[in-house]
């Protein structure tokens, strides 16, 4: 893989939504906007609809510097660390796919940890949809 632009960064789903959030409440009052300004507010309204209904719009700046300061005993990278901001993992299997070599460099005590950090630091809503889209499986008789 070739890195492109060194300085761009990853953005946690929560700073996406609370950016968005800022530049919709800042176009109200203003006069007619142009084509290309009304496919931006398009594009801004349906990436605000989904993640609404994802945990992010739980979460605070606290939260996050919280989850985040946690996470440093497990020397994770930071495109790991908003992997698992972001998708919310709840099962080792999940952790797997999100953390690149996780079977060398987490035992399963750290990984069970893991989980439970992120299940108690990190605010969600059980109803809604997960971070990737899917609805919560039901549980089947």
């Amino acid at each position: 893989m070739e890195v492109i632009d060194e300085n761009a960064s990853m953005l946690s789903n929560f700073e996406i939504y609370t950016l968005l959030k800022d530049i919709q409440q800042g176009q109200h009052g203003q006069k007619k906007p142009s084509k290309q300004q009304q496919q931006l507010s398009t594009i801004s309204y349906e990436t605000i609809k989904y993640l609404e209904k994802t945990p992010c719009k739980h979460q605070s700046s606290e939260i996050i510097a919280d989850f985040i300061k946690a996470l440093e005993p497990f020397k994770l990278s930071k495109a790991e660390k908003i992997q698992l901001l972001n998708q919310r993992p709840s099962t080792a299997v999940e952790i797997q796919l999100l953390i690149e070599e996780s079977e060398e460099r987490l035992t399963e005590e750290q990984i069970e940890q893991l989980l439970d950090l992120i299940l108690n630091t990190l605010p969600g809503d059980e109803t809604a949809e997960d971070c990737s889209g899917n609805e919560p499986m039901e549980e089947q008789s």
